[in-house]
């Protein structure tokens, strides 16, 4: 999922607890020290720049086969000789590359 506010906070280390609404911290229910809210949206652009990263992930994960089907193919395969499993896992990955 995409990166919040909170996952920035959790991030940064801070154990205790806290009350949030439209993104922003309303309530601090801890002792510990506070991040500043620059802190925060630096570990929020970070999270979000890994994230837009693997977005290449997500799109893979959508489009290759179930396990089932992929599992299905490999026998198949075995069976007949064909490749059909590689190039399904092949085109996916063709389709969605990894960026470099």
């Amino acid at each position: 999922m995409k990166p919040t506010y909170s996952d920035a906070i959790i991030a940064l280390g801070i154990e205790g607890a806290f009350s949030t609404k439209d993104g922003k911290i309303t309530k601090w229910l801890t002792n510990e020290t506070q991040p500043s809210e620059e802190a925060i949206q630096a570990k929020l652009k970070e999270l979000q720049a890994d994230y837009d990263a693997k977005q290449y992930q997500r799109d893979r994960a959508l489009a290759f086969p179930s396990w089932q089907e992929q599992l299905d193919m490999q026998y198949w395969d075995k069976v007949n000789g064909t490749n059909k499993w590689q190039e399904a896992v092949a085109k996916v990955k063709a389709d969605n590359p990894k960026p470099e």
